[in-house]
């Protein structure tokens, strides 16, 4: 599904958008912000690891649970 959107440029980087995307600015567009939203979702996910690494008590927990990992499984 794809939506109608007005936005405002400077003209220099109307310019600068006519030269890079051609004739499918609309494409060009669109590649950047997935580009961007996939970018953003990257830092959240590192992020978010980074502050599970640093948690001793998630940690801590993650250690108990190691315990119990296999059992109940016969090798």
């Amino acid at each position: 599904m794809t939506v109608r959107a007005t936005f405002t440029l400077e003209e220099e980087i109307m310019t600068f958008l006519k030269q890079v995307a051609g004739s499918n600015r609309s494409a060009y567009v669109n590649q950047l912000l997935n580009t961007e939203r996939q970018r953003l979702l990257e830092a959240d996910i590192l992020k978010a690891n980074l502050e599970e690494a640093n948690d001793e008590n998630y940690q801590a927990e993650l250690t108990d649970w190691d315990v119990v990992l296999e059992d109940g499984l016969t090798p």
